[in-house]
């Protein structure tokens, strides 16, 4: 008997939620190791710019440039839902809830922390790119989803879709993770690097805009919230931790100046923004600091938008990932393999 196609309720239709829908549908003959995977979006939500839903999946091919004709869903789209979000979630029926709204620090992942509660109580399985709820409940989530017999998978949270948590769940299997650390957020180290280049911290911050890969408000950025909810989603699932964003001791990069960057390259260093977490007492602790890294180490060298991640376990030598360059496709993947590891044990019925 053939298996059905997973149904996805989609919430959020950003950059990475649009390139997930043109990969899944404009984009799909490019990428042969997607032949098979025909998952049906069955409704997309968005906060301001309204929402869709088609029972029998969504038209993808139309959808998308109606979307970017109208900046949003209007409700003379063909497709258009009054539906609200908690509506939507709680009554329509889907497999996964694939969580892509903006992360939210000040309201500590909510909305979307309840939505993926909320889908999870019902024991639908939650796809999520939103670090926030990751970051401010992982633990209660993760039992709440074993709870109810599904999968909470988020590897698109921390950079950019690299397989990471994918790596740690089966790859090092008997090994326990004692430490991890790196360059987590592209856009401090793009400044960080533009900035040893010889422009001046405001002008980094600009260009970087411009580029779209920074917000217009860049604060969780330069501060150092994103890179702290990275690494409290990293210590939660590594360590076993049960850390909070706030918890975590902080900095970020808008102090830096350009005296500091000189006299650290004369000095054979680079100024990095570093996510660190380790074992203390069998206690998962973090941090979040800039450090001076000597030009031998291997952060030192990922420049521009690359990230990287040491990983530190008791039985292997320590393993370095390194990123370079990621982009919205590389986001959009990290969805794309957590609803692949879905679909494959639905299959399967594993």
């Amino acid at each position: 008997m053939k298996a059905e196609p997973l149904r996805l309720l989609m919430i959020g239709f950003g950059n990475v939620g649009q390139k997930l829908v043109s990969i899944l549908s404009i984009e799909k003959n490019q990428y042969s190791q997607l032949t098979g995977f025909s998952p049906q979006i069955i409704g997309i939500f968005t906060r301001q710019h309204g929402a869709v839903v088609n029972y029998d999946g969504l038209d993808l091919w139309n959808m998308l440039p109606l979307y970017k004709k109208h900046e949003g869903f209007i409700p003379a789209h063909p497709e258009y839902s009054a539906l609200d979000t908690n509506t939507a979630i709680n009554e329509l029926d889907y497999d996964v809830l694939v969580e892509l709204s903006t992360l939210s620090i000040e309201n500590r992942g909510e909305p979307a922390l309840s939505y993926i509660r909320s889908a999870l109580k019902r024991g639908k399985h939650v796809v999520s790119a939103n670090k926030g709820p990751l970051a401010f409940a992982y633990r209660d989530l993760q039992i709440l989803a074993d709870r109810n017999n599904c999968f909470l998978l988020h590897e698109a949270t921390v950079m950019d879709g690299t397989p990471v948590f994918n790596l740690a769940r089966t790859a090092l299997k008997g090994c326990r993770i004692m430490r991890v650390s790196g360059i987590l957020n592209s856009t401090t180290n793009f400044i960080l690097t533009r900035m040893e280049e010889g422009l001046p911290f405001d002008q980094a911050l600009q260009q970087a805009q411009q580029m779209g890969i920074a917000e217009a408000d860049p604060k969780y950025d330069i501060e150092g919230w994103d890179s702290t909810a990275k690494i409290c989603i990293l210590a939660n699932a590594f360590l076993y931790g049960d850390l909070t964003p706030p918890q975590i001791p902080k900095e970020g990069i808008s102090g830096i100046s350009d005296r500091d960057i000189k006299t650290n390259l004369l000095q054979g260093k680079r100024l990095k923004l570093i996510g660190s977490a380790w074992l203390e007492n069998d206690r998962a602790a973090a941090r979040v600091v800039v450090e001076s890294i000597p030009f031998d180490h291997p952060f030192a060298n990922v420049k521009g938008t690359g990230s990287v991640l040491q990983i530190e376990t008791d039985l292997m030598s320590p393993l370095i990932i390194v990123h370079l360059s990621p982009g919205l496709s590389d986001s959009a993947f990290g969805v794309i393999n957590d609803l692949l590891e879905i679909d494959f044990i639905n299959k399967n019925n594993l």
